[in-house]
């Protein structure tokens, strides 16, 4: 046996081990690298805020504190008054249940000619086994939902404190992080950290204007129709429609649709039929126009990376893929090397005849014309 074959056979050993170790602990801190991820764009949204309170001579522990309890006051104000919105309109159709099946067993009897009453109705769903076991189902998953809940309040928090620590000791975090690299690298870095911070920043700017004038759209349509809770389900669609890419418009057009109906089925209707045309209004009209300057970035090119981002990271990677992608395409665009573009007919869309020589047709036509026992065309 060669010396070096036991040395080599440990020294692979080795590798395996510390690769499936690595690996192993990847998986495991998965969840933190999510939740550090996402701080790390959450101050870079808030880094233009923080620094130009820090200009004025205010610290920026204390700054980002303060622009920290602003979030946090509008996020509880928010979510009081939807929760108080929803459970308002939870008892109203509990109260009007009674009423609902009463019109329903009426227009079942009248129909098929059936004797249904709501007594035995009502008896046949107590004393069914289905009920049975969707109680003791619920009262098995209350564990799991409080569980889910403490974790999701858990990463919250840990979120909030990263994000914290990023936007205060932003100076030291990059003086940390170019005091390992040469001085070249560090201008680099500094650079694709402000158009980070730009793109970021612009990104939410973009999306909470249109967020806005979402709201008050949505607020005078259901104000004029008489739908209770107008101006939170306005704050709702704006916020829900912006925030959460791809399905979020549907999301939040759901819930004004269901309290339109509660008053009236054909509000629904109407509801429906405005968040699809602002919608269409929106992706043609106001969003190009806002996001020209902030995020530059294609549509197509936004698409692709909102589904790339899903696939990765799931609902989070979807969030913040739009601005990574901007972030990165603005930082690789000093690098890209370009050049004058020839004045071509075929650059801008118009296609002419082939200079080079006759056109397929023709070609066929000839040969057809050529063969034996054909006439021959000048």
């Amino acid at each position: 046996m060669p010396r070096w074959l036991p040395r080599a056979m440990v020294l692979a050993l080795a590798l395996i081990a510390a690769f499936q170790l690595g690996s192993w602990a990847f998986h495991q801190l998965t969840s933190l690298l999510i939740n550090i991820l996402i701080a790390f764009f959450l101050a870079l949204a808030i880094e233009p805020a923080v620094s130009r309170m820090a200009a004025r001579g205010m610290r920026r522990g204390l700054a980002t504190f303060l622009v920290f309890l602003g979030l946090t006051v509008l996020a509880a104000g928010f979510v009081t008054l939807l929760g108080s919105m929803l459970a308002g309109q939870i008892i109203k159709m509990i109260e009007g249940f009674p009423g609902y099946l009463d019109s329903l067993i009426n227009w079942i009897n009248q129909t098929f000619h059936t004797e249904l009453r709501r007594v035995d109705i009502q008896e046949g769903l107590l004393h069914s086994d289905w009920l049975r076991r969707y109680a003791q189902t619920s009262a098995a998953g209350v564990l799991d939902v409080s569980a889910q809940v403490l974790g999701g309040l858990f990463q919250l928090l840990t979120v909030a404190l990263f994000s914290f620590y990023f936007a205060a000791d932003g100076p030291r975090l990059r003086r940390a992080l170019c005091s390992v690299l040469p001085p070249a690298r560090q201008a680099e870095v500094l650079r694709a950290w402000e158009i980070a911070v730009d793109k970021t920043g612009g990104y939410l700017y973009s999306r909470g204007l249109m967020a806005l004038v979402s709201g008050i759209a949505h607020y005078i349509l259901l104000e004029s129709l008489g739908v209770p809770y107008a101006p939170v389900l306005g704050v709702w669609v704006g916020l829900v429609s912006q925030f959460i890419p791809t399905i979020g418009t549907y999301l939040a057009g759901a819930l004004p649709m269901l309290i339109a109906f509660t008053v009236n089925p054909w509000y629904a209707v109407w509801v429906l039929i405005f968040v699809v045309i602002y919608q269409q209004f929106e992706n043609y009209m106001l969003q190009p126009k806002l996001t020209a300057k902030t995020v530059d970035i294609h549509p197509a090119v936004a698409f692709g990376s909102v589904v790339a981002g899903t696939a990765l990271l799931g609902a989070v990677g979807a969030l913040i893929a739009i601005p990574a992608v901007a972030t990165l395409q603005a930082f690789l665009g000093a690098y890209v090397k370009r050049y004058d573009v020839t004045d071509d007919p075929r650059v801008h869309g118009h296609r002419g005849r082939n200079p080079v020589g006759p056109g397929t047709l023709t070609r066929v036509r000839r040969l057809w014309a050529r063969r034996p026992g054909g006439r021959q065309r000048p």
